[in-house]
């Protein structure tokens, strides 16, 4: 028994667990250039290299492809026209109406208020208007000052790389030279029809039932070859808003009641300015927010009133 027990002890050999020696602490010298191993932080000379090399290959292939992708978009737009046109477009083919002038504070939304009385705040509107009419009025502003520029006609379009001139001076009492207006209690409003590229008006040459009976007249007397307009109408949104414009609206140029053809399509030629019509408020009830709604007539611009609006702009007046 005490032989076997021997033998045991003797073929037993104890497990000693490895213990991991304490790394020797390296100056910091020695980590940016170790020189047993030959090693720049941490890598040889030859790792490095290789480093290199890999993201150099891998940036300029990067950078390869994303330039090959740029000119490829770049290669379908123009910068004379978009490459979605009408139908195609965000846009669309239903063009906007717009007024001048905008408050300047997003807040106060479209009201235009002002005391007749007051020439500071009178004069707070007509520096917007001053401000929005200045290439009109300064054709040193426009693209070759305006060169290109001709008077047209409804018998006399402009032709390729001409543009039509707006007559500052056919605005009458709407003129800058006037004031507006606005120090008379008979503000005006310029309506415009926002661009949309290639985009052509059909005309009402004749009236139609849903127009206001004053634009039925208006056409009626207009000699058949100067119809060709994009009709424009204002009035009060509700029946005490029409009551408070008792005293009638006036649009200029006087001989138009919108924005003649000759000034469409619209085709990005530099130089060009988009029609206006000035609207003049005679003498509005005072002391009272005047509701006003104005509509563009045309064959192919769709009218919708309230808040998705269509063909149509509404803003609101008051006079103290």
């Amino acid at each position: 028994m005490s032989n076997k027990k021997n033998s045991l002890q003797q073929g037993y050999t104890p497990y000693e667990f490895p213990v991991r020696k304490p790394k020797t602490k390296k100056s910091l010298r020695e980590l940016v250039y170790d020189s047993e191993k030959g090693r720049i932080l941490g890598r040889t000379p030859k790792n490095w290299a290789q480093l290199i090399i890999f993201y150099t290959v891998f940036y300029t292939v990067l950078a390869a492809l994303f330039t090959i992708c740029l000119q490829a978009l770049f290669f379908t737009l123009n910068d004379e026209y978009p490459k979605w046109q009408l139908d195609e477009s965000l846009i669309g083919v239903n063009p906007g109406l717009g007024f001048r002038p905008l408050p300047d504070d997003p807040d106060e939304g479209s009201l235009i208020f002002y005391e007749a009385k007051n020439q500071t705040q009178v004069k707070v509107w007509t520096d917007r208007l001053d401000k929005f009419l200045e290439p009109y009025r300064n054709k040193t502003l426009l693209p070759s000052e305006g060169k290109n520029q001709i008077v047209c006609d409804f018998d006399q379009k402009p032709k390729q790389n001409q543009v039509c001139a707006v007559e500052v001076d056919s605005w009458g009492p709407c003129s800058p030279n006037e004031g507006y207006s606005y120090n008379k209690s008979s503000p005006c409003i310029f309506l415009k029809l926002n661009r949309i590229y290639g985009w052509e008006p059909e005309f009402y040459t004749e009236p139609i039932d849903e127009m206001p009976q004053e634009l039925k007249d208006f056409i009626n007397k207009t000699p058949l070859e100067q119809r060709q307009q994009i009709w424009v109408s204002c009035d009060g949104q509700d029946p005490v808003d029409t009551e408070a414009l008792a005293g009638g609206l006036e649009y200029f140029p006087k001989d138009l009641h919108g924005f003649p053809v000759y000034f469409y399509p619209y085709v990005n030629t530099p130089g060009y300015l988009s029609p206006l019509v000035a609207v003049r408020l005679i003498r509005p009830q005072v002391h009272q927010i005047l509701n006003i709604e104005c509509k563009a007539w045309a064959k192919n611009i769709k009218v919708q009133l309230g808040r998705d609006r269509l063909g149509s702009v509404h803003f609101e007046v008051m006079v103290d």
